[in-house]
């Protein structure tokens, strides 16, 4: 017995052992490299190796806060294995008959228009691509998006979020569809430039000149950094805030605060105004680095409609506070604008808000401040149809506008959309496995749920009543005689 167990200790050699050790070791070696040069190469939704747009320059994101492994980790977390569930699309059912869109839906027809008889080939897409930031893709009502280059803050997050709650409200009903999207601000497809092959991209606004189709901004469903949540919250709350003080006790000037230094030349003008007893307005600069710091203590939109007047004044671009602006019930003061976003085609001059000359800023704001202050009740009327305005566009309207936006567009496609090899899944599950704790809050307190009414019935096209409706703003907007009177 002894010898029989001595002899089996004999053969026991520590050679296999140590290989089997060096096997493990080498296997780990191996899948750490093969992690990190996966996630070395894998686009982000939040901006892992991802440059900014060089169109509009920002500084890259950076994420010092990570560890190369825990980076590494969850990037293959959130981007391979968070849409590894299945999820059941089905088909809603429908217990409310549905509402006929607003007037402004027509717009879309017209913003689709250039592609109407030419339809929208794949060669045509990939020619838009030269100006997309990203790419998205629809097909059996899963989201893919191929990332091209970064989008300031944390406008992708939650524009893609945006998307995914569409199709959350609309099961089974959104069509496959491949488009190109651009985050950043001004629109970049000339009409005069592309006119023999128009471009399909989407952003956030547009100009008459140009072929770009606006989209509602990420801003609807939370603007982080600025401390901003989902729109109806900041409605109700705003609304809210307006009603604390009656017309007749405001304060009888007009008001604007935010950040004049953008690149708006509209802006630096806007800021020789601030004298309430020669101009009748207020200008206030928004530090926001210092407002960060104190908690937003000094930003919350609810307390800015003590003002009979609020100006809206364009940054680099069109900007996301006309809508903040015209909740507030004041008078909304319009600086002729540039730049259209997807609902502002909707405002008519005199009747949601007074026009201002971009050109004669101070005196057009007095001028309108001075007849407001000596028409009470027409003046409260117009602050009135403005805030009524944007309650009418809640958040049913919005899914509404993306809904029949997508589906004009897809039906203009003369192509089927498959999924680009380099595209990644996204769901609300990667979406969520990405954002920060701020992020997560804002995210999911804009979640939306099935509709129990199908989408609003779309005006069918009429370009005779656009005509109408951009000859008759700008009839009332150049002359002057009709401008306050």
């Amino acid at each position: 017995m002894a010898l029989f167990s001595r002899k089996t200790v004999l053969s026991l050699s520590p050679l296999p052992s140590f290989f089997i050790v060096l096997l493990i070791f080498s296997l780990t070696l191996l899948v750490l490299y093969k992690v990190d040069n996966l996630a070395s190469q894998t686009k982000t939704i939040i901006g892992h190796n991802l440059e900014p747009t060089p169109w509009h320059l920002f500084p890259a994101k950076t994420f010092n806060n990570e560890t190369k492994i825990g980076r590494a980790s969850k990037i293959v977390r959130c981007s391979y294995l968070s849409c590894l569930t299945k999820s059941n699309i089905g088909q809603t059912t429908f217990t409310r008959e549905s509402e006929k869109c607003p007037d402004f839906y027509r717009w879309i027809h017209h913003d689709l228009e250039p592609w109407s008889h030419t339809r929208i080939s794949y060669a045509n897409l990939m020619e838009a691509k030269k100006f997309a930031s990203f790419r998205i893709v629809i097909i059996s009502g899963k989201l893919y998006v191929d990332y091209y280059y970064n989008c300031v803050l944390s406008r992708t997050l939650f524009t893609i979020w945006g998307l995914l709650q569409l199709l959350k409200r609309y099961p089974g009903s959104i069509p496959d569809v491949d488009m190109m999207f651009d985050c950043m601000d001004r629109p970049i497809v000339y009409k005069r430039d592309h006119s023999a092959m128009p471009l399909p991209i989407f952003r956030y606004c547009t100009t008459p000149d140009h072929f770009d189709i606006p989209f509602p901004d990420w801003s609807f469903w939370g603007w982080v950094e600025v401390n901003l949540g989902p729109w109806e919250e900041e409605f109700e709350s705003i609304k809210k805030g307006s009603q604390t003080i009656p017309w007749e006790k405001k304060l009888p000037y007009a008001y604007w605060k935010g950040n004049p230094y953008v690149n708006s030349p509209v802006r630096e003008k806007m800021l020789l105004c601030n004298d309430t007893k020669k101009w009748g307005a207020q200008i206030l600069r928004q530090n926001w680095a210092q407002e960060i710091s104190v908690g937003f203590k000094h930003s919350k939109l609810s307390s800015q409609c003590n003002h009979r007047y609020k100006i809206y004044a364009e940054g680099y671009a069109w900007s996301v506070s006309l809508k903040y602006i015209l909740s507030c019930g004041s008078v909304p003061l319009i600086i002729n604008p540039l730049y259209e976003d997807f609902f502002s085609r909707g405002l008519f001059p005199k009747q949601n808000y007074l026009p201002i000359s971009p050109n004669n800023i101070c005196p057009s704001i007095k001028s309108a401040v001075e007849w407001g202050n000596s028409h009470p009740s027409e003046a409260e009327a117009i602050g009135k149809a403005g805030q009524g305005f944007m309650e009418e566009l809640n958040m049913e309207r919005v899914y509404d506008y993306m809904y029949h936006l997508i589906t004009e567009y897809s039906k203009l496609l003369d192509f089927k959309p498959v999924r680009p090899e380099s595209a990644l899944e996204e769901c609300i599950e990667s979406l969520l496995c990405y954002a920060d704790e701020t992020q997560r809050g804002v995210l999911e307190r804009s979640a939306t749920f099935p509709s129990s009414a199908p989408p609003c019935k779309l005006p069918p096209p009429n370009a005779e009543i656009i005509r109408k409706q951009i000859e008759a703003k700008r009839k009332v907007i150049l002359n002057k005689t009709q401008l306050i009177t």
